[in-house]
């Protein structure tokens, strides 16, 4: 059952990234005239939408992760802190990617994630 619920968290993960960018944030693109300008460019916004919607899936990856673990015994303390360690520095990846590094999160995640993992 366990097994179950992590491959649907992980294909709920999938299918939301790749369903998202295909019919609502490659829509928002072409729109680029109506979006905010945030930081000077609409170009800043819809990265950060998309890495905000990108975002999501990886705490469901982690907890399908730790479903998974959970299915074949104890999940043990170092398997929670990797799992969710190394969600936080998956995190930092996309605001880098998606914006440049200009919106600041991914110091937050970077900083969150190697506490996390440091532990």
């Amino acid at each position: 059952m366990l097994e179950a619920a992590a491959l649907l968290l992980l294909l709920l993960g999938v299918a939301h990234a790749y369903l998202g960018e295909r019919y609502l944030l490659m829509r928002l693109a072409r729109r680029e005239d109506s979006l905010p300008r945030l930081l000077g460019s609409s170009a800043f916004t819809l990265g950060t939408l998309r890495f905000v919607w990108h975002l999501i899936a990886l705490p469901w990856g982690a907890m399908a992760w730790l479903l998974w673990l959970a299915a074949q015994g104890e999940v043990s303390r170092l398997a929670l802190l990797q799992a969710i360690g190394i969600a936080l520095l998956a995190s930092a990846l996309l605001p880098l990617l998606f914006t440049r590094g200009r919106h600041l999160s991914w110091v937050v995640f970077l900083l969150a994630g190697t506490l996390v993992l440091g532990a």
